[in-house]
Order: C-alpha cells, then sequence, then structure tokens
C-alpha cells in the first residue's frame, strides 16, 4: 500500500540516523521553517555563495583535473579529460553575472582542451556536457562581452571545439541500425571489442546538441547522425507503445526489457519534447505524445510511476528513482500542469523524508532500497521546480528550493567544495563532487530564485545581429536546456541557412570586408567609433569579492516592444513566449 502524503508543510530533514519511525516527527528539523515565506532574494544569493565555494575550490584544488574530489581536496579525470567542471560551469557563470571570469575561462579552454587524446569517453556524457556546454557558451559569448569573430553565430571558437569534440563521436554511430555505441576512443574510434549494448537514453540524448550544430555549420550530418538513432529507437518500441531499458545497437535485440521514466531511459522522451521545441518538429512531438499514453496507461499509479515490463505491461519494480524528477518539469512543458504537480508533490515527501532524494526510493515501503541510499547533489527535483514555477508561481516551489540550500548546505558541505552524500540515512559523505552540481543543481536552484534573470525573457526584449545571410534575431528567451542544463537559443539555428561550401565563402568576405574597415578607422584614428549595430560594452565593477573581480552584466543596446506574437507554427504544438507548449485540444 502506497504511503498517504504528508501535510504540505511539514518540517524538512535534515538528520536521520536510521530508518525514520512511523510519524511526523523524523529526526532534527529546523522549527518553524516552512512557516515563513520564502526570502527568494536572500536564498538567490546564498546559491551564488554555494557555487563559489564550489568553482574556487575546483580551481584551486582540482583543475584542470575533470572533477574536484572534496574531502581530500584534490582532483580527478572521471569522463576524459576535458577539464570539465570548468565546461560544465561557463554558461553558469554568465547567468550569475560574471562575466569577466566567463571571458577568462573562454580564452583557458581554447588553449588547454585537446580532443585529440587516447581516451575511452562516454558518448552520451561527452555529448551533455562538452558538445553542450561549448554550444552554449558559443551562443552566450556576444551577451557576455566577448569579442566574436565575424560571421558568428554561424562560426567561432567555441563551435568549432564542439564540432571537433561532436566529429569524435560520429564513428559511434556507424552501426547497422544507426543506434550508437556507448563508448568510443576519441582517437582511434570505437574498439573492436566494444559491448553492443547501449543504454536508451544513451540513443535518444543527441536532437538538441547535434541538430543545433547542423544549424550552426551548414553540416547535415550530426543531426542525420541524431535522427536516425531516435527513429530506430521509435520503430522498436513494443506492441503495446513502450520501449526498454537497454538495447544491442547491432541487432535491435532488447537486452534489458523494464520500461520506466527513469534511469536509462528518461533523457530519451526529454528529447522528444525539447527537439520538437527546438526544431518545430511535429512527428517528435507526435512519438512522445504516443510514449505517454502508453506511459500513463501502463507505469502510472497515484501519481507516482513505476518499472513495467515493456511487452506485458507487469509491474517489475515499484521503485521511484530520484532521476524520474525530471517528469513533472516535461510535463509542464506540454501543458499538462495539474499532473506535474501532483507527481512534483510525491516527490517532494521523499525529499522531506531525508533531506534529499535517494537514488531509488520502495514506494509500497515507503523507503530506501539497499545500496542506492545515495543522493550525488542531483538537480532534477530542483529542475522541475524551477519549470513549475515559472507556470504557476506556487510558492510550495520556492519551499522546495529554500529546503534543497538548506539540505545541501548543512549535510554535503565540507572545506574545499559540496561532497556526494553516500547514505541519507546517515549522511556519510563520498570524495566526489561532480561537474552537474555546478552545470544543473547551482543553475536550477539560482534560476528558481531569481525571477529578473535574462534566461527567463518573455520575448519583450532582444538583440539583432549581423550575419553572413542578413539580420539575425537573438536573446528573445525560450530557451532550451539540454539535460545537462546547458541553454540552447533557438532563434540562432535560424542565423546560418546557407550550406557550408557557400558559407565559407560568405565569411571570407566578411573577415575581409571587415579587416579594410578596421584598418580604415585606425587611419582615421576613429577607435572610439562603434560601427553601425555593434553591441555596447558591458560596464565593469572592478570591486572584487573573495579576489574574483566581479563583472555586472548589462544588456547589450536593445529594443523594447511588446511581447513577441509568433507566426502559425506548420504543425499542432505551439511555443508559448514562456516556453511552453500547448496543444490545440487543451
Amino acid at each position: 500500500m502506497l504511503r498517504s502524503l504528508y501535510p504540505l508543510l511539514c518540517l524538512y530533514v535534515l538528520h536521520v540516523p536510521g530508518r525514520p519511525p512511523q510519524g511526523a516527527n523524523r529526526g532534527e528539523v529546523v522549527a518553524g521553517a516552512a512557516a515563513h515565506e520564502v526570502d527568494a532574494a536572500l536564498y538567490r544569493e546564498r546559491v551564488r555563495a554555494m557555487f563559489y565555494h564550489a568553482y574556487d575550490n575546483y580551481l584551486a584544488h582540482a583543475f584542470p583535473y575533470d572533477e574536484l574530489r572534496p574531502l581530500t581536496c584534490d582532483g580527478q579525470d572521471t569522463w576524459g579529460s576535458f577539464s570539465l567542471t570548468l565546461i560544465d560551469a561557463l554558461d553558469t557563470l554568465l547567468i550569475l553575472g560574471n562575466v569577466s571570469e566567463f571571458q577568462r575561462v573562454v580564452d583557458v579552454l581554447q588553449e588547454g582542451v585537446d580532443f585529440d587524446i587516447d581516451v575511452n569517453a562516454s558518448v552520451f556524457e561527452t555529448n551533455i556536457r562538452v558538445v553542450g556546454g561549448l554550444l552554449s557558451a558559443h551562443l552566450l559569448s556576444k551577451k557576455a562581452g566577448t569579442e566574436v569573430e565575424p560571421g558568428w553565430p554561424c562560426s567561432g571558437p567555441l563551435l568549432r571545439m564542439a564540432e571537433e569534440a561532436a566529429r569524435k563521436l560520429l564513428p559511434a554511430f556507424q552501426t547497422p541500425t544507426g543506434m550508437p555505441f556507448g563508448t568510443v576512443n576519441l582517437l582511434h574510434g570505437v574498439n573492436p571489442g566494444e559491448t553492443p549494448v547501449t543504454c536508451t537514453a544513451g540513443i535518444g540524448t543527441f536532437i538538441v546538441e547535434f541538430a543545433t550544430l547542423s544549424h550552426l555549420t551548414g553540416d547535415p550530418v550530426f543531426e542525420d547522425a541524431a535522427r536516425k538513432a531516435l527513429k530506430a529507437l521509435w520503430k522498436n518500441r513494443s506492441d503495446i507503445g513502450l520501449v526498454g531499458n537497454h538495447i544491442d545497437v547491432v541487432t535491435a535485440k532488447w537486452v534489458a526489457q523494464d520500461a520506466g521514466i527513469g534511469a536509462g531511459v528518461d533523457s530519451y522522451f526529454e528529447y522528444l519534447v525539447k527537439g520538437a521545441i527546438l526544431l518545430q518538429d511535429e512527428e517528435l512531438m507526435s512519438m512522445f505524445l504516443e510514449y505517454n499514453k502508453a506511459i500513463k496507461n501502463y507505469t502510472k499509479f497515484d501519481d507516482w510511476y513505476l518499472w513495467v515490463q515493456m511487452y506485458k505491461g507487469t509491474v517489475t519494480m515499484p521503485i521511484f528513482q530520484s532521476l524520474e524528477a525530471y517528469w513533472p518539469g516535461l510535463q509542464s512543458l506540454i501543458g499538462d500542469i495539474d499532473n506535474a504537480m501532483r507527481t512534483f508533490l510525491n516527490y517532494y515527501t521523499v525529499w522531506k523524508q531525508f533531506g534529499g532524494l535517494p537514488e531509488f526510493y520502495n514506494i509500497p515501503q515507503g523507503y530506501t532500497v539497499e545500496k542506492r541510499e545515495g543522493y550525488p547533489l542531483r538537480p532534477e527535483l530542483i529542475e522541475s521546480a524551477m519549470y513549475l514555477y515559472r507556470a504557476t508561481q506556487d510558492p510550495t516551489l520556492l519551499e522546495l528550493g529554500r529546503d534543497a540550500v538548506e539540505s545541501i548546505e548543512r549535510i554535503s558541505k565540507v572545506e574545499c567544495g559540496f561532497a556526494t552524500i553516500k547514505d541519507l540515512r546517515d549522511h556519510r559523505l563520498d570524495n566526489r563532487m561532480e561537474s552537474f552540481f555546478l552545470a544543473e543543481t547551482v543553475k536550477y536552484l539560482y534560476l528558481l530564485f531569481d525571477a529578473d534573470n535574462f534566461m527567463h525573457n518573455d520575448g519583450s526584449t532582444f538583440n539583432i545581429v549581423l550575419t553572413p545571410y542578413g539580420e539575425c534575431v537573438l536573446d528573445a528567451g525560450g530557451y532550451i536546456f539540454n539535460t545537462e542544463a546547458h541553454p540552447i537559443d533557438p532563434a540562432a539555428l535560424h542565423c546560418c541557412k546557407k550550406q557550408k561550401e557557400e558559407r565559407w565563402e560568405i565569411e571570407d568576405l566578411m573577415r575581409e570586408f571587415y579587416s579594410l574597415k578596421r584598418n580604415k578607422k585606425l587611419t582615421l584614428k576613429r577607435t572610439t567609433d562603434k560601427s553601425e549595430g555593434e553591441s555596447q560594452k558591458p560596464s565593469v565593477d572592478t570591486s572584487s569579492e573573495d579576489g574574483r573581480i566581479k563583472t555586472n552584466l548589462k544588456n547589450n543596446t536593445k529594443r523594447k516592444i511588446s511581447p513577441l506574437s509568433c507566426p502559425n507554427q506548420p504543425f499542432n504544438s505551439k511555443l508559448e513566449v514562456m516556453g511552453q507548449v500547448f496543444l490545440d485540444n487543451t
């Protein structure tokens, strides 16, 4: 029997030494915390301090390794020796307003990151963290005051780095089915003995990054590969409309036949929705809506989602996984707010019980699963809270943000950063700080508490950029976050329409034009003049905080108009200015 929901305003747990007894009083709590209105400005600044405590310690003790080990104050390579935390944190720096550090890190990455190395790398992780992080930073570069080259956003050093990294992944897609291997050697391609078994998410989580790359570079190979993989999964769904957890990418035989919305499957569904919004693609949205029907029919019970056998629909695991907590946020993107809030509140009760989300939670028993009691500071529940708060302004969602800040600071904060919680029952820690803590967890917390952040732009302001192909509207909002929380400006995909050969010719002409223009300016000693349409440089506040130069974001020259009205879209799912998709029949 499922546990009933705890009262919405119950106190949150900070310490649970063992299995909590039945009843409302569980462990140590902060008295009266839920009784007061959440001070968003206060918590926004606390989140900022959390970011710098983690970021500064990474720079001091772990760089150039991928990740920080906060208990021993050193670093380790985990996903391929890319200085991964630096890439993952880059766009978060700009969202927090630190322009000068963003600019410095861009220079560091250009000089220090090399993808031509003999390393076996996860195709999935390299895509979402490295390719996604570089693409996002590339598209935000002008907003950060970085001097961009002629032809931007259709060219630029970070775009070339993202393209180089993505090309290293393409050999993994050379299979009979088009579904990629899970691992590739960045120097030699797929190893001869590589296992053909890949999880569903590892196959279906490329369309956002790869389509963006294709649209910006003019090379369709990336989007074509991502679409072929997506369609292969769709083709191999069961007769009742479900997909399993792991599949053989050579034979297309399902190896693990558990169907659900969590680990191993999660971001496949996420990318069908986000890919549909990004590309205005009716087919991708239709695929997701068909999956959504099957998920509701076979896996949903009392606003929880269980694991079932993909061919029969029988329950195999009555488990909630922490990775599933992205689902309410995804539901909000298709306008299903009521169902999203009910499921979110179920998940929030688990957080209140432990002060975090255990990796696995047995729903009938109302407790953790053995060897799955940890919480590696994952962002998914906070991500859903951010999306739902933008849609509803429900103060309960700010309470989750408050609880997350309090729990993470009191349980996982150590001298050299924030440590993974190895066991939520006794709060033992593990010696790792995943890069997604700075890429996702802190970012979503900050955006939850920062209502005026430029990421929340409703289309009333925008910038016009001159590209080799005409004027391009950017920074109008509607950002699509990849599954590592790297924001992509969907408008940028419409800036670079020409084929690659034509693009090169136009870029050469643009460079020559700007070079002549610059030389003429120097001759006339008009170095202070701004060329027409050039953005104003952000002003710099040189007051320092903890030794860092802080740079205040000043918006580029903008036009103030009423919220953008979009033309009719070619399919029945509309992209609304706040980033939600509404169906014609809702």
